[in-house]
């Protein structure tokens, strides 16, 4: 058995920035955003908006077609271009609305080229299969099917054993990466073998769109805490999207709440965050 610490509030506080008279766009936090497609573009556009609102001081989104199109209608203070310049990238985020089946060799070697880098990659969706190979500091975001397949993929049993903390930390160990497994409760696992899980969100939160939310948030979140644990930072970013959830939902109100959309909850997050540091 692997001993499961529940995160908190109060766990959660400590992570979030907040800016000073010193700070700027760049001390703030720079994520780079490779999601999206002309199939799902919605993802791009959910991914970015989240970082942005997560408090994220400049967010570059990298891609081309409808995806960019979409982000910018969106999110015009967001910079689009296919490659990030000579800014200095604080945290990517790759896979979201992708489909390994549909893609090119140029968009792979793009892939493969942030994967073995130094700056640390929130791996979400479409590029779970290039998990494996990753030399960057590394986040996965598999939900119950994706988190088999990669099991598979690694040369692992696929069904685990039945404990999910267990399974988790055996994936992070392997990959060197902490592993975020969505389900209920979301199981946080760092490769030195700890796990952690975020119990409290709410039903609602299980409809689409809301993980593409969540590695947005993540990215931000991870580009304005460099020096903290990662694993500790990604806790903290899924306990701050089950609290968004519940702002959302109006589950905080003691009733059973009501459905959101995945916009919905992005819309949430500085709610979410000014709450937490009231």
């Amino acid at each position: 058995m692997v001993e499961v610490r529940e995160w908190s509030r109060a766990d959660t506080v400590p992570l979030l920035c907040v800016p000073t008279a010193s700070d700027d766009k760049y001390s703030r936090g720079v994520v780079a955003i490779r999601t999206g497609s002309d199939a799902y573009p919605g993802a791009a556009v959910l991914g970015v908006e989240a970082a942005w609102r997560t408090g994220a001081g400049f967010v570059r989104y990298v891609g081309a077609g409808r995806a960019a199109d979409a982000v910018i209608a969106r999110r015009p203070e967001t910079v689009a271009a296919s490659d990030i310049g000579r800014t200095r990238v604080g945290a990517w985020v790759i896979g979201s609305g992708t489909d390994p089946s549909h893609r090119s060799w140029d968009e792979e070697r793009a892939l493969r080229e942030i994967l073995t880098g130094s700056t640390p990659v929130v791996v979400d969706a479409g590029a779970l299969d290039l998990a494996p190979r990753a030399e960057a500091p590394l986040v996965v975001t598999p939900h119950a099917g994706e988190f088999a397949r990669l099991r598979e993929r690694m040369g692992l049993s696929p069904e685990g054993s039945g404990d999910r903390a267990a399974d988790a930390v055996e994936v992070a160990a392997a990959l060197a990466a902490v592993v975020l497994l969505k389900g209920a409760p979301t199981i946080i696992a760092a490769p030195d073998g700890s796990a952690r899980s975020v119990a409290d969100a709410p039903s609602w939160l299980a409809t689409a769109g809301t993980g593409d939310v969540l590695a947005g948030m993540l990215g931000a979140l991870i580009a304005a805490n460099p020096e903290s644990p990662l694993a500790d930072v990604v806790a903290s970013g899924a306990w701050l999207h089950a609290h968004a959830a519940a702002i959302a939902s109006g589950v905080q109100d003691s009733g059973p709440g009501h459905p959101i959309v995945a916009l919905d909850l992005a819309r949430a997050i500085p709610a979410a965050i000014g709450d937490l540091l009231s």
